[in-house]
C-alpha cells in the first residue's frame, strides 16, 4: 500500500533526526567533560630550550612532576603563574657543588639551580650518604664515588662520607696524613679499586679524582681508576695534579697525564674548573681539550665566572713552593672566616686549622676566555657555607653568567649560556645515569625542573665580603613540579629534592 507523501516526509525526517541525535550522543560520550586542568601553568613566558632551539612565547602545563604541555593555546591550571616578560628555562644543573647541605642548596636554588651534584670530591660510602640526604634537600642532589674518601677508608679506616661537609673528623686535616701523602702498595691499589667498584654498584654517578690533594697517589694508582671507569662506562671527574706554569709540574703536564690516561684506558674524562688549574696556561689547555675531542677522546670541561679559587688552607696545594707554582703570595689569600688578607704569620697560624681560604689568582682575561669557549660548561665549585665568609660562587655563579657575561658584556647569547648550564651537563652524565635524560630540557615528558628569571635584571649579589647574598632576578624555581622559590622568595619547609643516582646493581656491602 502506498504511503502518503506527507507521511513519507515525516518518517524520513524522524529517521534523520534520530540518526543525528544518536551521533550527537556518541560524540558527547567521547568528548572530554572540560579543559585539561594542570597542577601548575606557567603562562605567557618566553620558553627557551637549548635541545630543540625553541625560543618563543608559550604556556607550560605541569602535571605530576612532569612537563605535560608546551602550547601556544591558553592552558588551565589549579595554580597559574603569569610569567609574561620572563624566561622559562630548564633548571640549571651544577656538576661541581661541594655545598651538599640545606643552607648551601637553598642559596643555589635562588641562583636557579635545581640539581646540584658533587662530581669532583664525591662520597664514600655511597649508600649511607644518600640516606643521610633524603628528605632534607630543596633541590636534587647526588655525587660520584670519591677517590679521596675511599683512600681515607683504605689508609685511615674512617668512613668520611662527603669530605667537604665532614665536620666529624678534623684529625684528617690536622693529624692523620696517610691518606694524603702515603703511596699505596699494589695490594692496596687493588683494594682501593674494589672499593670504588662497589661504590659504583651502590649508585655513584661516576668517579671523582683529585690527585692535586693526594701527592701519595702515584700515576699508576690514578691510571687504575681510569681503567675502572672504562670497564664500567663511567666518567672520571678530575682535579688535575698540578696548576700553574712552572715545569715540570705545570698545568700542561697535569693535563697530559689525564689525557694519556683517558686515551690508554678508553675512559671518558671531565676536567673540573679548567681556569683555576690552568691559570695562565688555560688557552693552550683548552686547545689540548679541543684537539683531544677532534681525535676521538670523550673529554669535557667546566669553569666558574670568577677570578679567585678556594680550598682548605691545610691542603697539599699549599705545601712548600706554592707561591712559585701558582704565582701568588700571602696577600693574595683571603681567610674565609674573617675576610682578612694573609701575611706570612697568619698563613702559618691558620694553616694548622681546618678552614677555607679564597685565592685571588685567575687573570680576568682567562676567566672571560673560558666562559665564552663553546666547550666549557658552567659549574660553581661552590664550597659549603660554614662561616658565612666563603667564596661567593656557591651563591652567584649562574646569575653572574646571565647578568655579567650575557647582558652586560655580550660575550654569550642567552641560549648559549643556558646550554652551558642545562643541556651540556645533562648530556655529560646521561649515558651512565638514565635520570639525566629528562633533565636540562623543556619538552613534554621531561622532569619539571624549571627556572623562571628576568633577563633584564638577573644578577649575582654575592661578593667576597658578603658571599651569602641570594641572586636577583630569579623569580620562580620548580623542582619536580614543586615550587621552591616563588616570587623571588624561598618557600620554607619545602624539600622536594630527589636523589640523582644510578640504578644499583646489587645490595650495598
Amino acid at each position: 500500500m502506498a504511503v502518503p507523501l506527507r507521511s513519507a516526509v515525516v518518517l524520513v525526517g524522524a529517521a534523520v533526526l534520530g540518526a543525528l541525535a544518536s551521533e550527537s550522543k556518541s560524540e558527547a560520550a567521547q568528548a572530554p567533560s572540560g579543559p585539561v586542568l594542570y597542577d601548575v601553568v606557567l603562562s605567557h613566558g618566553r620558553v627557551m630550550d637549548p635541545e630543540s632551539g625553541l625560543d618563543a612565547i608559550r604556556n607550560v602545563g605541569i602535571e605530576k612532576g612532569r612537563i605535560a604541555a608546551i602550547s601556544e593555546k591558553t592552558l588551565a591550571g589549579r595554580e597559574t603563574l603569569d610569567v609574561s616578560g620572563l624566561v622559562i628555562a630548564p633548571g640549571f644543573i651544577d656538576l661541581h657543588a661541594h655545598g651538599q647541605d640545606q643552607r648551601s642548596a637553598t642559596l643555589q636554588a635562588h641562583d636557579g639551580v635545581t640539581t646540584a651534584l658533587d662530581m669532583e670530591a664525591g662520597v664514600f660510602p655511597v649508600t649511607e650518604w644518600y640516606k643521610s640526604r633524603e628528605g632534607k634537600a630543596p633541590i636534587n642532589f647526588g655525587a660520584s664515588a670519591g677517590h679521596i674518601a675511599a683512600r681515607i677508608k683504605l689508609k685511615q679506616g674512617i668512613d668520611v662520607g662527603h669530605r667537604p661537609t665532614d665536620h666529624a673528623h678534623p684529625e684528617l686535616v690536622t693529624q692523620l696524613k696517610g691518606w694524603e701523602y702515603e703511596k699505596a702498595t699494589p695490594d692496596e691499589i687493588d683494594r682501593l679499586v674494589q672499593l670504588l667498584d662497589n661504590a659504583l654498584d651502590q649508585g655513584a654517578l661516576g668517579l671523582g679524582v683529585q690527585p692535586a690533594y693526594t701527592p701519595g697517589a702515584g700515576r699508576d694508582e690514578i691510571f687504575r681508576v681510569f681503567q675502572l671507569a672504562a670497564r664500567r662506562g663511567a666518567t672520571v671527574f678530575v682535579h688535575v695534579r698540578y696548576g700553574g706554569d712552572v715545569e715540570p709540574a705545570s698545568g700542561i703536564a697535569a693535563m697530559q697525564e689525564v689525557l694519556a690516561d683517558a686515551a690508554a684506558s678508553g675512559s671518558s674524562l671531565h676536567i673540573v674548573h679548567v681556569t683555576s688549574s690552568g691559570l695562565r696556561q688555560t688557552p693552550i689547555i683548552l686547545e689540548m681539550i679541543d684537539g683531544a675531542r677532534k681525535n676521538g677522546l670523550d673529554v669535557t670541561t667546566e669553569a666558574y665566572p670568577y677570578t679567585a679559587g678556594s680550598t682548605r688552607l691545610a691542603s697539599a696545594l699549599f705545601d712548600e713552593g706554592w707561591q712559585q707554582r701558582v704565582g701568588v703570595s700571602y696577600g693574595d689569600l683571603q681567610w674565609s672566616a674573617t675576610g682578612e688578607r694573609l701575611t706570612k704569620e697568619t698563613f702559618e697560624k691558620y694553616r694548622k686549622q681546618t678552614g677555607w681560604v679564597i685565592i685571588h689568582m685567575i687573570p680576568e682575561s682567562v676567566a672571560n676566555l673560558a666562559i665564552e669557549n663553546p666547550l666549557v660548561m658552567i659549574a660553581s665549585d661552590g664550597i659549603p657555607f660554614d662561616t658565612g665568609g666563603e667564596h661567593p660562587r656557591g651563591a652567584g655563579t649562574f646569575s653572574r653568567v646571565l647578568g655579567h657575561y650575557v647582558r652586560e658584556r655580550g660575550q654569550l647569547t642567552l641560549m648559549n649560556a643556558l646550554r652551558k648550564m642545562t643541556l651540556m651537563p645533562a648530556q655529560r652524565l646521561e649515558r651512565f645515569v638514565p635520570q639525566m635524560q629528562n633533565k636540562g630540557r623543556l619538552r613534554e615528558g621531561a622532569d619539571a625542573d624549571i627556572t623562571v628569571f628576568d633577563p633584564a635584571s638577573v644578577a649575582d649579589r654575592a661578593t667576597y665580603e658578603k658571599p651569602m647574598q641570594p641572586s636577583a632576578g630569579i623569580v620562580h624555581v620548580m623542582v619536580g613540579g614543586t615550587l621552591v622559590v616563588k616570587d623571588g622568595k624561598s618557600l620554607e619547609g619545602v624539600l622536594p629534592g630527589q636523589p640523582i643516582r644510578r640504578p644499583t646493581k646489587r645490595a650495598a656491602g
